[in-house]
């Protein structure tokens, strides 16, 4: 008595697989237009990128393929990117570090009796304790001056050299082999300062390096090393130095 209803059943059953299908299809033909939408903004994205590589615009590369990975990451446009994006962080990276060290150099040119006096100073990359009362800045300066000439010498924020009358220092580049280097304390007691002698020698060393360190003796005992970060020196804010 239930052969009639079969029927219905296979009517509903077909029914309900159309409907399923259909909700298939119209899912695959949403995800086919956002998949469509995610490629256009990610060719937009890319273009922006292939731009700012043709300007050497490393930073701006590097945070539009930042972006494109962040929003767009399996789309064609950020493979090809992909490609590219390592060597444009690299060189953003650079870019940055430059300009970081740059900013650790100051210089100053003023008027004095007779012309100008020009300087370039930049800090240890660490503060040292020189005396017992904690850690203070230690700096290297530069300096030409149209009446005494030209000189490089260390500051000291406290403390005191143990150099008067003259003494050695360690001097190294790098990861090279320290060289001594003739040093001494001038008697006076206007600044905290110990020359390093042969200024000329000094300011060649620091052409191509990235860290200069120099070892000296304190009053209070023993030696510190004070390392610098020389990378970022304008050579060209020093004229007749070279």
């Amino acid at each position: 008595m239930s052969l009639p209803r079969l029927p219905l059943l296979v009517l509903t059953t077909a029914l309900a697989l159309a409907g399923c299908r259909d909700r298939e299809a119209e899912a695959a033909a949403q995800a086919a237009v956002r998949a469509e939408a995610a490629e256009r903004q990610a060719s937009e994205a890319e273009a922006g990128f292939d731009k700012a590589v043709a300007e050497e615009n490393w930073a701006l590369a590097k945070a539009q393929g930042d972006v494109l990975f962040m929003r767009w990451p399996d789309t064609e446009a950020a493979e090809r990117v992909r490609a590219r994006f390592d060597e444009v962080a690299e060189k953003a990276g650079a870019e940055r570090e430059a300009a970081r060290t740059a900013a650790l150099w100051s210089y100053q040119s003023i008027a004095v009796t007779g012309g100008e006096q020009r300087s370039a100073a930049i800090d240890a990359r660490e503060p040292l304790d020189t005396d017992g009362s904690g850690r203070k800045r230690v700096q290297l300066i530069f300096r030409d001056h149209p009446e005494w000439g030209r000189s490089s010498y260390l500051v000291l924020q406290a403390g005191d050299f143990d150099c008067y009358g003259g003494c050695r220092v360690n001097v190294a580049v790098d990861d090279g082999e320290p060289r001594r280097m003739a040093a001494s304390r001038p008697e006076t007691d206007e600044a905290i300062a110990m020359f390093v002698e042969d200024e000329r020698a000094l300011w060649r060393l620091l052409d191509g390096a990235k860290t200069l360190s120099i070892e000296f003796p304190v009053k209070a005992g023993g030696t510190r090393t004070a390392v610098f970060e020389v990378g970022g020196l304008d050579r060209a804010r020093m004229p007749g130095w070279d």
